[in-house]
């Protein structure tokens, strides 16, 4: 290869003729141009050199020609590609501003759409607050009108009396007008008529009287035995009991030992039987005993896919103990109540109670949360929240029991709030007795006093005396009411013990005897008159276990198809919330 002299360096300098400019460079942005500029200048001297050699070299012209030709060619096609590829980078760039814009739009439709559904949820919420306030006030005249109802019946009643009395005083008229013209026919004795009319008079009272006394000593002491038997029977019985104490008495627990193994030591045990009987401190003593147990499981056995199982205990298996604290399973069981109650649920209680588990925990662990909560539940009694969730959930009591109750405080607490006119939370011993008898109008002067005195009066208190009525109504931490909230539910129980009891009374029936559908009808409206048909279908779809819509008219020939044990009625009806509705009509004077 000959030497490149220095005259033939010399001629390789840029030429600016041989510069060619791509149309498609002055639509380009200008950092695009300035980098093609840039490369072309970096490879125009190399051009030239190339060009040199072609020139310098006869012997290898052909091939450097060829090579030249081929990169020239490989780089026009390399143009042509990208001058293609151009317009597909511009439309990806708009492309990508359209998508951009239309992300936007989409975030800020979401954004208004869902500042819609809040503004809903507003909307609702004030609703469902305002149908509660109707609720509260429908109840309210419920149960005025209910009150007033009581006053019209004992109203009638009185009328009817006074039109007995009346009726009897006219008979008297008549009998006197009788005998006054008998006594006015002529050869009559020859007696003074005015005279033999009041020895008549005072003849048929003495008579009257004289009956009156005969009855009661008849009902009174009918069934009397002799006093000098009766002494000799009560000293047998005597010497009998004595015999029996000596034989089945055992001596009294020392309760006292109990302090040095239940937890928390003589305080606490101190404090938890306070005021307790034998029988209260045996279920104390054994939630306290079944409490530590269960802390010290880690572990619960399944119970199988039995149809005895309840849905929500149907596992295989271990599944965890989660080990909450009492106050854990109050508030966990609260919740589900509130959940319960804020609408209305088509599914039956158990299957709720799993599916809130599942909502809350996770379906992993519902069943592990299901087992824990049950066993808790199951072992404290002496818990009302536990133990009225565990008779719903296994079906020994209606959930509509647990609402009426709890409405009723509501209601009650409303009362009180409405007469607190300077909203002090505070009221008169008078006041109070008003309320309750305002509130209560079917209870006994003697279920009055019991709840004036669980909360807080006393017979040598005044009726001045002041009374915070707000505090009757607050729990503990373990949802613990006060002692007047469940002295009201004490009498509740009471209350629906005795009106099926009286029910039972009325039929004249055997517990193991058959009732018809008619002759239970007919017991409830006796002793209740003021039933509406609504609710004695109710207490009927309950009794016989028949939905309301296939229960059949009044006086139809199925009704008397329809029997049940008198026993198995009376233990459906305990469940659900049964009351009196108002006074029973008294029983005619004979």
């Amino acid at each position: 290869m000959p030497e490149l002299s220095f005259p033939s360096l010399c001629r390789l300098q840029p030429r600016p003729s041989g510069v060619t400019v791509d149309e498609s460079f002055l639509t380009e942005d200008k950092s695009t141009q300035n980098r093609k500029l840039l490369q072309k200048r970096r490879t125009l001297p190399y051009r030239e050199i190339f060009e040199f050699f072609i020139e310098d070299f006869k012997t290898y012209k052909p091939l450097l020609s060829s090579i030249k030709n081929a990169y020239e060619g490989m780089l026009a096609h390399q143009r042509e590609k990208i001058r293609a590829l151009e317009p597909l980078k511009a439309k990806l760039v708009t492309v990508n501003e359209d998508c951009n814009e239309r992300i936007l739009a989409m975030r800020a439709e979401e954004k208004h759409e869902i500042s819609l559904l809040k503004k809903e949820k507003m909307n609702l919420l004030k609703l469902i607050d305002k149908k509660n306030e109707e609720k509260i006030s429908l109840q309210s005249e419920v149960t005025k009108l209910r009150k007033n109802l009581a006053g019209e019946y004992l109203h009638y009643l009185s009328e009817r009396d006074a039109r007995k009395i009346l009726i009897a005083d006219l008979n008297e008229l008549r009998y006197q007008r009788e005998d006054m013209s008998l006594a006015q026919s002529p050869g009559i004795w020859g007696e003074d008529p005015v005279k033999l009319t009041l020895a008549l008079k005072m003849t048929r009272q003495d008579l009257t009287r004289t009956q009156m006394e005969l009855n009661t000593m008849k009902a009174n002491f009918g069934d009397v035995v002799p006093r000098r038997d009766f002494e000799m029977q009560e000293k047998t019985n005597k010497d009998l009991q004595e015999q029996e104490i000596q034989r089945t008495s055992t001596p009294r627990p020392d309760w006292t030992k109990c302090k040095d193994v239940v937890a928390g030591g003589p305080e606490r045990w101190q404090m938890l039987a306070e005021g307790k009987n034998s029988d209260q401190l045996v279920d104390m003593l054994l939630e306290e005993i079944g409490s530590g147990l269960l802390r010290e499981k880690d572990f619960f056995p399944g119970l199988g896919y039995g149809e005895a199982i309840p849905a929500f205990l149907r596992f295989d298996g271990l599944v965890e103990n989660k080990k909450p604290s009492k106050k854990d399973v109050v508030n966990l069981l609260k919740d589900a109540w509130k959940e319960r109650l804020a609408e209305e649920q088509k599914e039956t209680f158990p299957d709720f109670f799993f599916n809130f588990l599942e909502h809350r925990f996770g379906p992993s662990d519902a069943m592990a949360w299901a087992y824990t909560i049950f066993e808790n539940i199951k072992i404290f009694h002496s818990n009302e929240v536990m133990s009225q969730f565990y008779a719903v959930l296994m079906g020994k009591r209606s959930e509509n029991v647990y609402v009426t109750q709890k409405e009723t405080v509501a209601q009650l607490l409303k009362e009180m709030t409405n007469a607190d006119s300077q909203n002090e939370g505070l009221l008169t011993m008078e006041q109070f007795n008003t309320v309750l008898k305002s509130t209560f109008p079917l209870k006994t002067e003697e279920q009055i006093q019991e709840l004036m005195e669980a909360g807080g009066w006393h017979p040598s208190s005044s009726n001045a005396d002041l009374l915070n009525y707000r505090s009757l109504f607050m729990e503990d931490e373990e949802g613990q009411s006060e002692p007047f909230v469940q002295k009201l539910w004490e009498q509740y129980m009471d209350e629906k013990d005795g009106y099926l009891q009286e029910l039972k009374q009325e039929l004249g029936i055997e517990l193991h005897e058959e009732v018809t559908l008619p002759k239970l009808r007919g017991g409830l409206m006796t002793i209740d008159p003021s039933l509406d048909k609504q609710t004695v279908n109710t207490y009927m779809s309950q009794a016989f276990q028949l939905p309301e819509s296939e229960m059949p008219e009044e006086g139809d020939e199925k009704e008397e198809a329809m029997v049940e044990i008198f026993q198995t009625a009376l233990e459906r009806l305990q469940v659900i919330d049964i009351r009196r509705v108002g006074p029973r009509e008294p029983e005619p004077a004979s």
